[in-house]
């Protein structure tokens, strides 16, 4: 049942117009901001929400089980709850039958598996939504993975992409979700990249293209991949023995020194999603392993993304600026990535920037003036609402590739300093970006490119000085500005509030009238005039309370 389109279709798309309908009710129902209990009851919510997808996505599998591991990594936009029920997607994919898996092995090969290995375990070694790995020996001894594609999984994916697309169309329509992202464009970069994972020799291509790249690391190996016997829907790889990245017993168990680990996967990776070229778009514990003498080794290259040479440079923009609070420079990249729309406030974007840096460099929380903390807060919740800030689909995948190899990194060491651990790269940034002119002046090339850094941060810095001592002054202008609004907005409240009740209010007044009229006076006078009264009153509460409503939103 679970391999028919119709149904499929049906229940996902039934299934997620619930969702739509459940939180659409609790927002109805709990305008505003939410007190601790708000809070609570919509944890709640999304807790029971996760856990009706996880069991969904556990009976149909497909592409629901690859999109709950793609939420359960997002922990950047994704509520802890939500994360805790969908992490048990990554590990509870149930196993193909071995006859099925066979039956995929010799129609792709067309020929018993048997001519082309010696040996192969009948049970998976790992199962995810796509494919599940058996371990096998080819004839002349060599170990091998053999990864096979799940039987009919083209059909299910397809299936389920058109149900997404409708899932997309109604969220579009009716939800917040299409005012603040750019659905189509997200669900064309979610075929394109999980798509090209259904075709096995596509992967193939990309684990080549890794395995080049990182032949000269000798910290991190990509594992050699059998040509002659890959197909679109079957692969055989080199066998790797080693644990997973998370798996900190087996570090101590050997003798790996944790932080260190964390060091080499950063140098490795991290220029993946800082350079041009192609990037592993999941790079989850399970597709990273760690073998007893600390080398690491990246497998699975289904999900692949590609960074442009143009984005590369914005993408490296941004990282010098926050490393040398050249905040406008940050402002300029990314509105050159597309995140932000051409009408955006930059003063005010540079301005919140700056405000979010200060308040995580402060080192002494424990003497913080939780006010101004709170005004900070207030401030920067109110100039992101209000600035047309949008996430380029094409960044989807990159960020949450982000998000997931930081989840890694901050795993083997939760002390490692990101910034003191990237400054190898921006150094080389800075060296690339300042010019080609090592050597001049008879220095040499590792010192002139140092002179160059530093002049170009101490540069910068003084450039800025102007522009920081006018927002210095600006400050208490922006502060009675900022109360002129929270004045402003206090008193809008209260005049909807009061409309509201006003209205209330005569309307059970001409209720009453009318009733006083057609039960005690019979009087028609009465009675029409209090009826009147009372339905012109309940519409003046009900356009009340949706422009209530209204500009509630647009304050969120």
């Amino acid at each position: 049942m679970k391999r028919n389109s119709l149904y499929r279709i049906s229940t996902i798309v039934f299934m997620f117009t619930g969702f739509f309908l459940r939180v659409i009710w609790f927002q109805k129902r709990n305008p505003g901001k939410m007190d601790p209990a708000t809070q609570a009851k919509w944890e709640d919510l999304l807790r029971k929400i996760a856990f009706t997808y996880k069991r969904k996505s556990l009976q149909l599998e497909g592409l629901l089980i690859k999109l709950g591991q793609f939420l359960s990594a997002r922990a950047d936009v994704v509520p802890q709850v939500v994360i805790q029920e969908l992490t048990d997607l990554v590990d509870q994919v149930p196993a193909v039958p071995w006859d099925l898996a066979k039956q995929v092995l010799e129609s792709e090969w067309e020929a018993p598996y048997g001519s082309v290995l010696h040996k192969i375990s009948e049970k998976p070694v790992a199962s995810a939504s796509i494919g599940e790995v058996y371990k096998a020996y080819l004839h002349t001894g060599e170990e091998v993975a053999v990864k096979i594609q799940r039987p009919g999984i083209e059909k299910i994916i397809r299936a389920d992409f058109r149900a997404i697309r409708i899932v997309c169309w109604l969220a579009a329509k009716f939800t917040k979700i299409g005012k603040t992202a750019d659905l189509p464009a997200l669900y064309r970069e979610m075929t394109y990249v999980i798509g090209d994972e259904l075709n096995f020799k596509q992967e193939l291509k990309n684990g080549e293209y890794f395995a080049q790249r990182y032949q000269d690391n000798a910290d991190l190996y990509i594992p050699r991949y059998y040509g002659a016997h890959c197909t679109r829907r079957v692969l055989v790889m080199e066998w790797m023995e080693g644990a997973r990245i998370n798996d900190y017993a087996y570090m101590e168990q050997h003798g790996i020194d944790r932080a260190e680990i964390a060091v080499k996967l950063f140098n490795a990776v991290a220029e993946q999603l800082f350079f041009e070229g192609k990037f592993h778009a999941d790079p989850h514990p399970g597709n990273i392993l760690v073998q007893p003498d600390g080398r690491i080794v990246l497998i699975d290259f289904g999900m692949v993304g590609t960074i442009k040479k143009q984005d590369a440079a914005q993408i490296q923009g941004v990282v010098e600026g926050l490393v040398l609070k050249d905040f406008s420079r940050v402002i300029e990249s990314l509105e050159k990535l597309r995140f932000l729309l051409p009408h955006a406030n930059r003063s005010e974007l540079e301005r919140v920037l700056e405000l979010v840096v200060q308040f995580y460099e402060d080192e002494d929380m424990a003497n913080v003036d939780y006010e101004l903390v709170q005004h900070i807060t207030d401030d920067i919740q109110s100039v992101m609402r209000q600035q047309p800030i949008q996430l380029p689909s094409e960044f989807i995948f990159l960020g949450r590739a982000v998000s997931t190899f930081i989840g890694v990194l901050y795993g083997l060491n939760p002390q490692i300093d990101l910034m003191e651990v990237g400054k190898p790269i921006i150094n080389e940034w800075l060296s690339k970006n300042g010019g080609d002119q090592a050597g001049v002046g008879g220095g040499s090339s590792g010192t002139w490119k140092t002179v160059q850094k530093y002049a170009l941060d101490i540069g910068r810095q003084l450039l800025k000085l102007p522009r920081q001592l006018s927002e210095s002054l600006e400050e208490p202008r922006r502060r009675r500005e900022w109360d002129k609004v929270k004045q402003k907005n206090q008193f809008l409240h209260e005049v909807y509030t009061s409309r509201k009740r006003y209205a209330f209010a005569t309307a059970l007044m001409g209720l009453a009238v009318a009733g006083v009229g057609y039960y005690f006076v019979a009087d028609q006078y009465l009675l029409w005039g209090g009826g009147g009264l009372a339905l012109v009153s309940a519409f003046w509460y009900r356009s009340s309370a949706v422009k209530h409503l209204r500009w509630i939103e647009e304050l969120k």
